[in-house]
């Protein structure tokens, strides 16, 4: 590669998260202070060199956060905590303005301090005057210097201020410089710049005088682009957020800014030689504590991020993997997926096959269960997101598959009763050399039917018990067909760490639900779940 498209690695080259502050502005997102902590020291175990912890004094939660932190609540390996922080307000002192004494006083080592460096902001926002702003970065700044902290300052809404009027832009950044501060980050806080601007205007400011930080979000679909082109133009500090959590449609996603940094610059930003193995188990990790799903095409570490469907392309990846991927998905701690669907060829299910366990080197046998499962799938089932019902058929078809409990038959009940709905069901099946029938109750038909099948095989099979069925979807296959409609039905399953799928197919959701339910039950119980 030529040094342009793999530039030289800084020095000093910082990662700054601020999932906690900045992320936790997404609608909808709400951070404990025991979430908080969590995923501190999640971002501490992946290696990220600064987290921003949020902004005391302006909400108690975030305050209350500093404090646990500064208990000994939060304890960092790699990190530096961060407190977030204004300049001091108009007409006043830093040493007096009580959100500056907040920041002072959080006991984090660095402030990072939002500034103004949009003429028009400072006018209508602020209304003071343009030399007044000035004046309220440089007394902060050299205030919190004073006090001991390192600072870096974010010059909010840069981009279009620079856009607007570049001189007064370019007097807030010597003017951070000339306080003190450690960098300047500049604030693409409306989202709006494109890849070959920001290289522009980031290239023209590196010459200011001071270190140059970059902090994007995505309104342009742009954010991690934007992030890069800056960095390729002199900047030594990326702000981000794991996931791309933020308001609006979020910040940079700091999990492919990593990546690329790592594996497309081969620079280390990351303290470990295998800290980017972690990448995939951290941003789920963190998913899991927001409550947020994550999205399954995240670059990277997305559960199809390394997913493939065509059998073009299954047939390549057999020659060689990396001729439909552009990295080795465990350098990120993920995995390829083959998906088995109508568009599957043998190629597909021979190493969908071998992903599972099993030996489908004979091609007639794959190009056998090849068929069936087209067939299937043109009758609505769908495996792209149900393995466990893939390996079942698999099993099937290869004379591999032993029941541990056969169902004799079924039976729901739903009537009307003092006016709720009153749902029985009724499972008679024959395991370990018995046949019993025995009765569910629930607050739907499926509910009642997975009581029943549960209390059926609790007494022969007492693992059953840690079973939950965690997600139920149903979706209608014929949508012109209106009632009389086929539906297919997908159900997840879970026990202790291990999560499975199965899909059932019916012109009865009552029947395709039982269809998922009962393969659940039954690929828990062959796999020892």
């Amino acid at each position: 590669m030529s040094t342009q498209v793999r530039p030289a690695q800084p020095d000093t080259f910082h990662v700054f998260d601020t999932t906690l502050r900045d992320g936790a502005q997404q609608e909808g997102l709400r951070l404990s202070v025991a979430d908080k902590i969590r995923i501190a020291t999640l971002l501490d175990e992946l290696g990220v060199g600064y987290i921003e912890g949020g902004w005391p004094g302006a909400n108690p939660n975030d305050t209350e956060f500093f404090a646990a932190a500064a208990r000994g609540e939060l304890i960092l390996k790699h990190a530096t905590l961060v407190a977030f922080g204004a300049t001091r307000r108009a007409g006043g002192k830093a040493a007096d303005d009580p959100l500056v004494a907040a920041t002072r006083d959080s006991a984090a080592p660095v402030a990072c301090l939002v500034a103004k460096s949009h003429d028009g902001h400072v006018e209508r926002a602020l209304r003071t005057t343009l030399d007044e702003n000035l004046a309220m970065i440089h007394d902060t700044v050299t205030h919190l210097r004073t006090e001991g902290m390192r600072v870096f300052v974010d010059c909010e809404h840069f981009f279009d201020g620079y856009l607007r009027n570049p001189a007064y832009s370019k007097q807030v950044l010597a003017t951070v410089a000339e306080a003190g501060a450690e960098v300047a980050v500049l604030c693409d806080t409306n989202g709006g710049m494109l890849p070959t601007w920001m290289g522009d205007i980031v290239g023209e400011m590196s010459q200011v005088g001071i270190p140059l930080g970059i902090h994007c979000h995505n309104d342009t679909g742009c954010a991690v682009a934007n992030t890069m082109a800056a960095v390729e133009a002199g900047a030594m500090h990326v702000q981000g957020t794991i996931n791309g959590y933020g308001e609006r449609t979020g910040n940079a996603d700091l999990v492919p800014v990593i990546a690329n940094l790592e594996l497309k610059y081969d620079w280390r930003v990351l303290p470990h030689d295998d800290s980017l193995t972690e990448l995939t188990r951290i941003s789920h990790a963190i998913s899991a504590v927001t409550n947020v799903a994550g999205s399954p095409r995240q670059p990277y570490v997305g559960v199809s991020a390394f997913a493939h469907k065509a059998g073009l392309h299954a047939s390549a990846i057999k020659v060689d993997p990396n001729l439909y991927q552009h990295i080795d998905p465990a350098l990120v701690g993920n995995d390829m997926r083959m998906l088995i669907s109508d568009m599957a060829g043998r190629a597909n299910i021979q190493l969908k096959g071998t992903e599972l366990g099993y030996d489908l080197s004979d091609r007639e046998l794959a190009a056998q269960i090849t068929d069936v499962v087209k067939e299937r799938e043109a009758r609505g089932y769908s495996y792209e997101a149900a393995d466990a019902s893939f390996e079942l058929l698999l099993r099937d078809e290869l004379g591999l598959l032993e029941k541990p409990f056969s169902v004799i038959n079924w039976r729901v009940l739903t009537q009307s009763a003092h006016d709720a709905a009153d749902n029985e069901a009724t499972v008679k099946l024959a395991a370990k050399g018995e046949v019993q029938a025995f009765v569910g109750e629930g607050n739907g038909p499926v509910d009642a039917l997975d009581h029943a099948l549960r209390r059926a095989l609790i007494p022969g099979f007492v693992e059953v018990k840690d079973y939950e069925l965690t997600d139920y979807r149903v979706r209608i296959i014929d949508t012109g067909h209106g009632t009389d409609a086929s539906v297919r039905v997908l159900i997840d399953t879970r026990s202790g760490e291990h999560t499975w799928t199965t899909v059932g197919v019916g012109t009865n959701v009552i029947e395709a639900s039982w269809e998922a339910l009962s393969d659940a039950y039954l690929y828990g119980l062959i796999k020892g779940l």
